[in-house]
């Protein structure tokens, strides 16, 4: 009977040690207490874990190939926030994110907007109205929308992990050195991208990008290309059959020969598309989040993959 009890007392011991630890914060290897964060989707995970090394402990509220457009989340998730020191999210982009920082994390959130210096395109239509005249554009102001996916500009994910280190060295002052260092390092490694991506899309034969959803506007932007969007800035935003009509058109006599069905997204239209123009599909990843389909394990990797896609894709030498 003593030996049972024991067992039993044991046992017990080691299932309290499983219950769930929230976001309180964690300790490291080292023992000391690492700065809790939360992040709303993949790029401000991977620039809060850059930034924040060893010293903090991130968690995400979509998990790896979730949709990030169409998060829910859970009450349990929602109440986890407030334990939170920093919570990094991007207005608009999750309706269900913006809800719940309202309530929970008011004081801890950081909407990343100002840095990434959005931008308002023209209806979400999916389609490039930077060609088009003044009278035109104007047609369109009244249904613009803005276009979130800033993290597909290099240039504009540095200014981002800028801005975390500066709050997080707010947040956690005895550590500032160490935040602002390790964001002056992220956003060196993103130049280096950005210069990658400059000298690789320089000569492309043809400048026109189909995609899955209009998702790679600021890239499109960056480095000197179209884009023409198969679905609108949201993926949910899918093509009438007139609007079809016009985009195998516009591929034939563009003389496209490669569309980019996306991750997370099914490319059924990006294959309808390539069937109807005789075009390749080929796969883009829009980095919204990483799944084992991923080419690459982190957004530094996946770029240069979506980089050597564009250029084989865009005749590019």
């Amino acid at each position: 009977m003593k030996a049972l009890a024991v067992a039993v007392l044991s046992s017990a011991l080691v299932l309290a040690g499983c219950g769930d630890s929230g976001t309180d914060g964690a300790s490291g290897t080292d023992g000391a207490e690492r700065m809790p964060v939360t992040a709303a989707f993949y790029p401000l995970q991977f620039v809060a874990e850059r930034v924040g090394g060893d010293l903090v402990e991130v968690s995400t509220l979509t998990r790896p190939g979730t949709e990030p457009h169409d998060l829910e989340l859970t009450p349990k998730a929602v109440a986890q926030l407030s334990q939170a020191k920093a919570v990094l999210y991007l207005a608009g982009f999750q309706p269900a994110v913006d809800d719940a920082v309202k309530t929970q994390a008011a004081d801890a959130a950081l909407d990343v907007t100002q840095p990434a210096n959005l931008i308002v395109t023209g209806a979400d239509d999916g389609h490039d109205h930077a060609g088009e005249s003044a009278d035109e554009h104007a047609g369109h102001a009244a249904d613009g929308v803005v276009d979130l996916h800033f993290w597909l500009d290099p240039t504009r994910m540095a200014a981002v992990a800028t801005t975390v280190g500066e709050r997080f060295a707010k947040a956690d002052p005895a550590n500032a050195a160490t935040y602002t260092a390790n964001a002056a390092a992220l956003a060196s490694d993103l130049t280096t991208l950005d210069e990658e991506f400059t000298a690789g899309l320089k000569t492309c034969e043809s400048k026109e990008l189909v995609t899955g959803h209009a998702a790679f506007g600021y890239l499109a932007t960056r480095y000197g290309l179209g884009q023409e969007g198969i679905a609108g800035i949201s993926p949910d935003a899918e093509p009438d059959a007139a609007a079809l009509r016009d985009l195998v058109s516009h591929v034939r006599e563009s003389g496209v020969s490669t569309v980019y069905a996306e991750t997370l997204v099914s490319p059924a239209l990006a294959e309808t598309i390539a069937r109807e123009t005789g075009a390749k599909v080929a796969v883009l990843d829009p980095l919204e989040g990483l799944t084992d389909a991923s080419p690459g394990s982190d957004y530094l990797e996946v770029m240069r993959a979506n980089l050597m896609t564009l250029r084989e894709g865009q005749g590019c030498s």
